[in-house]
């Protein structure tokens, strides 16, 4: 006689169609008690996902009251976890990943079927068809976050994509401008429409929507300050005005002289465009006017103010960098001056000061030599009294009683003095 199975044990039977089903009664994330149902191939893969369901009935976790499959699941959380609570940018580069990696790849797997070689195997597939090492990363990136979410959704009990492997990812090798092609820059983009831009960029480190995002409303005259709390992006094809990146961003710096009147200059120069404008100027609301806009008052493309900074290097002939690099430059140059790295973390306004250390403060040939030099000066420092200069033009030390302690300066055992000599080319 069969044993009769006790309350809440679970079943294992054959479907008509041939698949093999368990099922269990179990509180589900809803918060409803039902039977929930999985399905496989074998009686065997039948009774390993009922024993998984006991466990986390044992271990009170909810049961998923739905099976996701991952292409499902990640329109999901980028609908209602991402685009609400991310930035932008953000949640653009992650519909990217996901629109045009994830889904393809994976997405007709179920969340609970995802495994570690799975997706390694994966990922190994993106970079031999040769996708980038940081592209990579990034996809890995994007579906560790949103399996973090159905984790804590109680939807999965492990993140698989944290366990993938990739090679190490370092960053391309950034020389900034050196003080004297900032300065040639600076010079050359003189009569440039957006010189105050190029002002801010390579003095005060700002970055590039950063610049474009300045209110006059931002600038207080009197007191001598710039506050920095917006930045205009392109984001899906629209030019938009939002919040600086972090918190940290938000931040109010001196207004240098050189700074002060150039903005007066572009204030008269704003004015004079939106004259000749007229009806087609396109005005912000009062407080939220920008400094920055184009002959009708719409905010400035950011690609274009990269184009009119790389013409101007051009034409003068300055080795052409990244605008993003000015900022490398202007944590570089703090450093050279001896600005405190606290001080020059909050000027560029990094969340920490390792960040401002590690990635944009950046050494030289010179200042390595420099600074072995200085060791150098103080190592092989000699009694420069004690030195003769020969006949042939190289110096020679004379021998000095006591030059150093130890076993050679001891007295010999005929009570004379035993002197150490120091000759070398110089």
């Amino acid at each position: 006689m069969a044993k009769k199975r006790a309350v809440g044990e679970g079943t294992i039977y054959r479907r008509k169609d041939g698949r093999w089903e368990a099922a269990i009664r179990a509180m589900t994330t809803a918060g409803i008690r039902k039977p929930v149902r999985r399905y496989a191939h074998s009686r065997a893969e039948a009774a390993e996902q009922l024993d998984e369901l006991r466990r986390q009935i044992r271990q009170g976790v909810p049961v998923p009251d739905k099976t996701w499959r991952l292409d499902a699941y990640l329109d999901y959380w980028l609908r209602e976890v991402v685009l609400p609570n991310r930035r932008p940018t953000t949640y653009e580069r992650y519909e990217i990943a996901t629109r045009i990696y994830l889904k393809p790849g994976l997405g007709r797997h179920t969340l609970t079927r995802l495994t570690v070689p799975m997706v390694q195997s994966f990922l190994n597939g993106q970079l031999a068809a040769g996708r980038s090492l940081r592209n990579a990363q990034i996809i890995r990136e994007v579906l560790s976050s949103a399996l973090t979410r159905a984790m804590r959704e109680e939807l999965l009990t492990r993140n698989v994509a944290r366990l993938i492997e990739l090679p190490k990812w370092e960053h391309d090798d950034i020389v900034p401008w050196t003080s004297d092609e900032a300065r040639r820059f600076l010079d050359a983009a003189y009569d440039d429409a957006l010189y105050v831009a190029f002002l801010l960029l390579a003095l005060c480190g700002l970055r590039r929507g950063e610049v474009l995002g300045l209110r006059w409303s931002d600038v207080d005259f009197d007191a001598g300050t710039v506050r920095i709390r917006q930045q205009v992006q392109r984001v899906a094809g629209a030019l938009r005005v939002g919040p600086v990146k972090t918190k940290a961003g938000r931040r109010t710096l001196p207004l240098l002289d050189v700074i002060r009147s150039a903005l007066l200059e572009r204030q008269v120069q704003q004015v004079s465009s939106q004259e000749i404008a007229g009806s087609a100027w396109h005005g912000f609301a009062e407080g939220q006017a920008l400094i920055f806009t184009s002959r009708t008052g719409n905010p400035i493309e950011p690609r274009n103010l990269v184009r009119s900074f790389q013409l101007i290097c051009k034409q003068g002939d300055i080795r052409i960098i990244r605008v993003h690099d000015t900022r490398h430059t202007t944590a570089t140059l703090l450093k050279d001056l001896g600005v405190p790295v606290r001080d020059a973390q909050l000027i560029l306004g990094h969340s920490t000061v390792s960040i401002t250390q590690e990635i944009y403060q950046h050494d030289s040939l010179e200042s390595r030599r420099e600074a072995l030099g200085r060791v150098e000066e103080l190592l092989m420092r000699r009694d420069e009294s004690v030195s003769q200069l020969k006949d042939d033009g190289t110096s020679s030390y004379s021998c000095r009683q006591g030059a150093r302690t130890g076993r050679q300066n001891e007295p010999s055992n005929d009570g004379s003095d035993v002197r150490i000599c120091y000759s070398w080319q110089g």
